[in-house]
């Protein structure tokens, strides 16, 4: 019983190929992944979709989208 016009809602994604196949060839090794708020997540790259990776540390999965990533880097173990 509104006159006003329906308003359509539109999800949009932005995709990075060449971003997605480098981290699928990276899934099972240790990164670091800086995000856009300055903060730094450390783990084993787990899964890597379109919209988002997974790193899991200390059996603790971080969903993090790939939007918020500024850049990642193998994780290199001094010892």
């Amino acid at each position: 019983m509104n006159s006003q016009p329906q308003q359509s809602v539109e999800y949009v994604s932005n995709y990075d190929p060449y971003v997605y196949q480098t981290l699928t060839s990276i899934i099972g090794e240790k990164i670091v992944v800086q995000l856009s708020n300055n903060s730094l997540v450390q783990g084993v790259l787990s899964q890597v979709l379109p919209d988002h990776i997974v790193v899991e540390k200390n059996k603790t999965p971080f969903f993090i989208r790939t939007q918020q990533i500024i850049w990642v880097s193998p994780s290199i173990n001094k010892g």
